[in-house]
């Protein structure tokens, strides 16, 4: 049995997790990635088999709530954005909680001013052993309300083990997002480490491998992107890849293989096992599920795709890139965002900037076929927040069923009424 975590009520809702509920009863082994279908008449929702609060994302809203109830009288502060949703942070900041620094890592609130009686909650994306070191200097202990990822943990664990058999560490990732700048802190205690951004930077990387670019291009290329004293002659003989937990992880398993592939251009097939780590087992299984869930649903087809989760989110920036290749995709924080059948207020992330779309939705397919909408959410965003939605975009169409029915089939296969 997974785990139930203790989430607020207020973050579930009466539709969607209905349908995720009916999914776990008859596909408990997370095996079909079959789309759910609501079918209210004209139109009708494709929702994502996997999506939505992750375990990692439960885990901290948990331990955040949690920390509220056992500090009635303390002050409690975040060092940043707790997961990237809006709307979790602004409850929290509701609640009392102050913000020490924002996501790029500035600090909003002098760590200074802590106290030995204030509280620090360590968001999921983890943090810095600087920052660490920072709040044991002001006496506060950076693990007594650490929310960080259990997979976050686990890409650290894994960069400390390959360190420690003298292998460079490879991180696949966003430089400057809170993940990668935790999991580079760490990782440097005990290996040399480069981060990678896209496969555009692996080939860089692959051609200082191969010889086929000098140390010169390796620094003037990934300026910053390197730990102190990075020698490429020296250091980039033996290496192993890890990830940002939150990025493609197609991707980083085809940077791990373009990789490889230079180390046996180099050395030879027989002894890569002396020059490539072997590190498959930190790819989270909750990015690959939803961007599985994702690629299935595209396949099933529709006529245009909404993601829903915080703007400067990662794992779902991702999600809309594999929608966005195929078919009309907007990307929401909330059904606020939705004004009408003819207006829409969306997130570009080419653009990186809320642009508007005018006469976004067809009121009819084609062939008098019911519209199909592609329904599907990152992993930090409340299933609420579908449901508003959802309801939103039905309340525009004539004639439809009512939620009861469309949901009646979801119900019985949960027992419930």
């Amino acid at each position: 049995m997974p785990r139930a975590f203790n989430v607020p009520l207020f973050y579930r809702s009466p539709i969607i997790s209905v349908v995720k509920q009916a999914r776990r009863v008859t596909d408990p082994r997370k095996r079909d990635l079959t789309p759910s279908v609501l079918d209210f008449g004209p139109v009708r929702f494709k929702i994502a088999r996997h999506f939505g609060f992750c375990y990692g994302v439960e885990n901290a809203i948990e331990i955040a709530y949690r920390t509220l109830d056992e500090n009635p009288d303390k002050r409690i502060f975040l060092l940043s954005e707790m997961i990237h949703n809006p709307h979790v942070n602004a409850d929290l900041r509701e609640r009392g909680v102050q913000f020490l620094c924002d996501t790029s890592g500035k600090e909003l609130i002098p760590f200074e001013e802590l106290t030995l009686d204030d509280v620090v909650i360590v968001p999921a994306f983890g943090t810095t052993v600087e920052i660490q070191s920072k709040l044991n200097e002001r006496g506060i202990n950076p693990y007594a309300y650490n929310t960080t990822c259990p997979f976050v943990e686990k890409v650290w664990k894994k960069s400390a083990e390959i360190g420690g058999e003298d292998y460079t560490v490879v991180v696949h990732g966003k430089r400057y997002h809170e993940e990668t700048r935790a999991t580079f802190s760490h990782a440097q205690l005990g290996a040399p480490v480069v981060v990678v951004l896209n496969m555009v930077e692996a080939k860089n990387l692959a051609k200082v491998i191969r010889g086929e670019a000098d140390r010169e291009f390796f620094f003037e290329f990934f300026a910053d992107g390197y730990s102190p004293g990075f020698e490429p002659d020296r250091d980039l003989k033996r290496i192993g890849v890890v990830n940002q937990t939150t990025m493609l992880a197609t991707e980083t398993q085809a940077i791990a293989d373009l990789l490889r592939r230079a180390m046996v251009d180099r050395y030879g097939e027989s002894c890569i096992d002396q020059h490539f780590a072997d590190t498959k087992d930190t790819l989270c299984y909750a990015t690959k599920e939803n961007q599985d869930a994702t690629l299935a649903l595209i396949e099933d087809g529709s006529d245009v795709a909404l993601v829903v989760g915080g703007y400067n989110s990662s794992n779902t920036s991702h999600l809309v890139e594999l929608c966005d290749a195929q078919l009309p995709t907007y990307f929401v924080c909330d059904a606020g965002e939705i004004e009408s059948p003819r207006l829409i207020h969306h997130w570009d992330i080419h653009a990186k900037a809320v642009c508007e779309t005018i006469d976004w939705l067809p009121m009819r397919s084609h062939n008098d076929k019911p519209v199909d909408i592609i329904l599907t959410a990152g992993a930090s965003c409340p299933d609420a927040l579908l449901d508003d939605v959802l309801c939103k975009i039905v309340s525009w169409f004539p004639h439809t069923r009512s939620i009861d029915d469309v949901l009646a089939p979801y119900r019985e296969n949960t027992g419930s009424d």
